[in-house]
């Protein structure tokens, strides 16, 4: 199989653990089993083996189920000296996964999507900062490469399913909210396309992250304590600077300086780029007035950076481009839940305007900083998720 390299099934040195039942029904739903000339045959599935615990979990649950379980690691980009060991995507998590595999049992391969991910990921990053944006570089890399190019290879080894350690819950063709609120991750996977959604498992979308750790640990596998990733990936020392300073040439506008305006159009400063920026940043804004402030607004084009009040930060209206649908498309009038950033509540809205691939919502109450390059993900009452897009 191209850009991949088998480890080789190797037999598991001890039985796994009996898992919860309850856990594990609550997880998945899909058979187990399809049935041919020969009779009944295991389904298969590509697991998506970071090597940190959710994923090592996934693995041991869908192996605890009864599935023909194959595990696989993506390498992403170069592990330079730049990039520091990480809970995920580096060379310690290659091996991490690997020992978690043997520890199970299942073959484990290696996965090369280094040209994709810098084509479909790292290159938005830095477009997007360079238009006076504020990307998300995992919600690119899971509408692209872990879902679109991973399932290209789940096709190559005749895999029924694929699988990730997400907090979220797929069942019947739809994407839910994952169980635990504190550890939802939905909200990065608006951007898939609707067909993968059918073959997807995510058998810790029910679980806690706590009760992710504690069958980690009752099957012994050497991620359980591990600690998360909160990082990008590619980004050494959370420096997103340093890699737009090696992509972007030296007289990029969004790395040269400029001035620091305030709504009105009062020059009251300068900035050395406006990529350092985002909306609702306070950290490096000149002091001497009466309340704090904020940035409010990048303008790419003056390479302005508009700073206000808190009150400025606040929209009732949110724009999107690049709309996904994961269940059938919104029209005006509709009501939904718009979520703008990760940690953020969802709120009431109602479609205003669908054209093309933009939708434009109307909030029934004030967000704080709808940021341009995040993401607005749609929701209904009953937690699915909907689809979402860019905030433009």
């Amino acid at each position: 199989m191209r850009n991949a390299e088998q480890q080789g099934r190797v037999p598991s040195q001890e039985p796994a653990s009996h898992l919860d039942d309850r856990a594990l029904c609550s997880a998945f739903r899909v058979p187990r089993f399809a049935f041919g000339g020969g009779g009944a045959v295991r389904e298969r599935v590509l697991v998506a083996m970071s090597g940190g615990v959710d994923s090592s979990v996934a693995a041991a649950l869908l192996v605890e189920a009864g599935y023909d379980v194959v595990g696989a690691t993506m390498k992403l980009f170069c592990y330079g000296d730049a990039v520091p060991d990480r809970p995920c995507c580096s060379l310690d998590s290659i091996t991490d996964a690997r020992l978690v595999a043997h520890k199970l049992g299942i073959p484990h391969y290696v996965l090369n999507f280094e040209d994709r991910f810098g084509r479909d990921v790292i290159a938005n990053f830095v477009a997007e900062y360079a238009r006076g944006r504020t990307p998300i570089p995992c919600v690119r890399c899971n509408s692209f490469t872990k879902f679109r190019d991973f399932l290209y290879h789940a096709d190559a080894l005749d895999c029924a399913y694929i699988a990730t350690g997400h907090y979220a819950i797929a069942r019947d063709g739809a994407l839910f909210r994952g169980r635990d609120p504190r550890k939802d991750q939905s909200y990065f996977l608006w951007g898939i396309d609707r067909t993968v959604v059918a073959r997807m498992l995510t058998p810790v979308g029910a679980l806690s992250k706590r009760e992710t750790r504690d069958v980690a640990r009752r099957l012994g596998l050497v991620t359980a304590d591990k600690v998360e990733s909160v990082e990008i990936c590619f980004v050494p020392d959370d420096d997103y600077m340093g890699v737009l300073e090696r992509h972007l040439p030296a007289d990029a506008p969004a790395l040269t300086p400029g001035p620091l305006v305030t709504a009105g159009g009062a020059v009251v400063g300068e900035h050395a780029g406006f990529a350092r920026y985002t909306i609702g940043q306070r950290r490096g804004l000149p002091g001497g007035f009466r309340e704090p402030m904020y940035v409010v607004a990048i303008r790419p084009e003056t390479r302005e950076v508009v700073i206000g009040s808190g009150d400025e930060l606040f929209g009732h209206t949110v724009t999107l481009g690049e709309v996904n649908w994961l269940a059938e498309p919104r029209a005006p009038g509709d009501g939904v839940l718009m979520q703008c950033r990760y940690r953020a509540p969802a709120v009431p809205g109602r479609v205003r305007e669908v054209t093309g691939g933009t939708i434009a919502v109307d909030l029934a109450q004030p967000v704080r900083a709808i940021t341009p390059g995040q993401s607005g993900a749609l929701y209904d009452p009953d937690g699915r998720l909907l689809g979402g897009g860019v905030i433009t």
